[in-house]
């Protein structure tokens, strides 16, 4: 509010000049408030905001304020439940293992053809193993200071919920590091994108001199996709249930395959008319195409690579013993501050391969 201080005399005096009280009130408000300044007329003239005027401006701003209650969380994105299957329960044990059998036939008669005579018939012999794959626990804390908590009730918000949100996204980030490049991003226990075992091969160049699906044709793209497919049919001695049915490429090429339409005549993208005409679809294999980050220079050199496997438990899954649960929660004073500790804890397996043939890597897409 804007105040005048003048004189008896109409302003006439300076206002030092004016009744003593006057003189005062003056001289506190230039120097305490640094707003007072001298007006011809040798009046004085200061913008006065008191403390009291002061917190009601606050308020009324905080009051004037629209607030957004949703509060935003991080852009992320974890595919690991798209792109493999998922046997839960086992408890808290020490390893997972797995057992497969071999048939062979003893003798030379290997087609056991007989006759009258015959005085060698063979033997059918199974011949049983065992694989032991490793198991990890997982643990994270979450910790809700008390005075912090209070807080954010007081505006309507869970500190707890907040942070449990961040506990299980932290869950879902591990599971799908696991799930692509394994649990220590290498190929001691690799993912589905790293995996020593299964074939590697570089795809052929097209007519514009490059292996780059950018810089080829339509026709060349799908051979490609078809290529893949055939080898792991032909891995699998032709058993069909081998041949890939789940293909991963990065996101710049599925963007591209997915715009991209098969003929200058056509309507219908590359990647729906790979997945619909494949050399699969006569026999029942449903071919699916994902975009991946994982497959970005994950080939030999740093190459993109395009991953196909057969997506299904028999031929390869991952376990979570025990899925993410919440143990315990405990007071803690001693750290400074009450607050409560709470224990998230889970287990989780690796990668099982339980076939190498039905799967490819093609680098240099």
């Amino acid at each position: 509010m804007l105040e005048q201080f003048e004189g008896f005399d109409g302003g006439r005096k300076p206002y030092r000049a004016a009744h003593p009280y006057f003189r005062q009130v003056a001289d506190a408000f230039q120097n305490s408030m640094g707003a007072g300044r001298l007006i011809p007329g040798n009046a004085f003239r200061a913008n006065v905001t008191d403390a009291a005027a002061a917190g009601g401006q606050a308020f009324l701003e905080a009051e004037l304020e629209k607030r957004d209650p949703k509060v935003r969380e991080p852009l992320t994105s974890v595919t690991w439940m798209r792109d493999i299957i998922v046997k839960p329960g086992g408890g808290w044990v020490e390893y997972t293992s797995t057992v497969q059998v071999d048939y062979a036939t003893s003798g030379s008669n290997g087609l056991s053809i007989t006759g009258g005579q015959t005085t060698s018939i063979p033997i059918i012999e199974a011949n049983l193993s065992k694989d032991i794959w490793n198991v990890w626990p997982w643990q994270a804390v979450l910790k809700v200071n008390f005075i912090d908590m209070q807080k954010m009730q007081g505006i309507g918000r869970s500190l707890d919920d907040m942070l449990d949100k961040g506990i299980k996204l932290h869950w879902n980030k591990t599971l799908d590091s696991v799930t692509y490049q394994g649990p220590y991003a290498n190929t001691t226990y690799p993912g589905l994108t790293n995996n020593t075992s299964i074939a590697e091969v570089v795809v052929p160049v097209g007519a514009g001199g490059s292996t780059l699906w950018k810089n080829k044709t339509p026709g060349e793209i799908m051979n490609d996709g078809n290529t893949l497919m055939v080898s792991t049919w032909a891995a699998g001695n032709y058993d069909v249930t081998s041949m890939a049915n789940h293909i991963l490429i990065p996101p710049s090429q599925y963007a591209y395959i997915a715009s991209q339409v098969i003929s200058s005549a056509g309507t219908v993208s590359i990647l729906t008319y790979l997945e619909q005409n494949n050399i699969g679809k006569s026999q029942g294999v449903d071919l699916k195409i994902f975009p991946s980050r994982w497959c970005i220079a994950a080939g030999t050199g740093g190459l993109d690579r395009m991953v196909g496997y057969v997506n299904d438990e028999d031929r390869v899954y991952l376990d979570i013993t025990v899925p993410i649960q919440r143990v315990m929660t405990t007071p803690n004073i001693a750290d400074g501050g009450g607050a409560y500790l709470t224990l998230y804890a889970g287990q989780y397996g690796q990668v099982k391969f339980l076939y190498s043939q039905p799967a490819q890597y093609s680098d240099g897409i």
